[in-house]
């Protein structure tokens, strides 16, 4: 059984920055791909970005492009989402989640199997 545990929420300015944390047990992440969605209340998540463990490709939804950037450490069964330039647009639960597959990326939350808890991210003006 796999289990995703988010890490790394809180309060932060607007241009401000987090990095977010999603560590894994049960699985090793350089066999999957794994991404970062976020969810409004009310709203469907969303793709924020993902990351091929095996293959190292990266895939960013455009609201985020050149600000938030994802990375692997497999030694550590970790992924991060390294967050700068926080917009208050941004304030919204972080998950994590798994796709069991290497490659391609996937951009849909109804193709990851696993997922996080969760973990708040709030951004003020």
């Amino acid at each position: 059984q796999v289990q995703l545990v988010e890490s790394g929420g809180g309060l932060v300015q607007a241009g401000g920055s987090l990095k977010l944390s999603c560590a894994a047990s049960g699985r090793t992440f350089s066999n999957y791909v794994i991404g970062w969605f976020r969810q409004y209340p009310g709203k469907e998540r969303e793709f924020v970005a993902a990351i091929s463990g095996r293959y190292s490709s990266r895939n960013y939804a455009d609201s985020v492009t050149g600000r938030f950037t994802i990375s692997t450490d497999n030694a550590k069964n970790t992924v991060y989402l390294e967050m700068n330039s926080l917009k208050p647009e941004d304030t919204a639960v972080y998950y994590c989640a798994i796709y069991q597959g290497a490659f391609p990326i996937r951009r849909s939350s109804s193709e990851y199997q696993y997922w996080g808890q969760g973990t708040q991210v709030t951004v003020s003006s």
